[in-house]
């Protein structure tokens, strides 16, 4: 499939829950694809739904090619006192990165592509991704775990990127 168009950063749809995933079919496996190819495309490690304007908590990550993950309502079932600073950003806001201190283990809970739920602890990338896309689909755009003053110099590079 071709990649689908991203939204781009401040799109409010960015900025809204993502419903739950309840049905586990063809279609769903076809969204999954669908984000693998636009997250390659664009690209990048990690994508949700969301990103691409469907409001379904469902994550691809993909942190070394060819080692493909797909998450359907991910949560986060543990995490560490332990903490980690990493540089992120995001498909919807390229070409602008902030480190960011995120827990450095975690224990995620999910459902496959055919609804079974799973388990998977996680620490250094991995978690960061983790917690970076479980953020996504609650709403929580990367930028709003910054100081707000780190906050607005991003957004006026990021501004200043697009302006060309």
């Amino acid at each position: 499939m071709p990649p689908r168009p991203i939204l781009s950063f401040p799109d409010p749809r960015l900025r809204v829950a993502a419903a739950p995933v309840t049905r586990f079919d063809a279609d769903l496996r076809e969204l999954a694809a669908d984000l693998l190819d636009t997250m390659r495309a664009a690209p990048g490690i990690g994508i949700t739904a969301l990103h691409i304007g469907v409001s379904l908590r469902l994550v691809v990550l993909e942190l070394t090619p060819g080692d493909v993950r797909t998450y359907a309502n991910p949560v986060l079932d543990g995490v560490s006192r332990e903490t980690i600073r990493h540089l992120e950003g995001s498909v919807s806001m390229p070409g602008v990165t902030d480190e960011l201190e995120r827990h450095a283990k975690i224990r995620v809970r999910y459902h496959d592509l055919d609804g079974t739920e799973q388990i998977e602890e996680a620490d250094g990338l991995l978690a960061v991704c983790h917690q970076h896309e479980i953020d996504q689909l609650d709403g929580i755009f990367w930028i709003d775990r910054l100081s707000r003053l780190k906050r607005d110099r991003l957004i006026a590079r990021y501004n200043k990127l697009r302006r060309g």
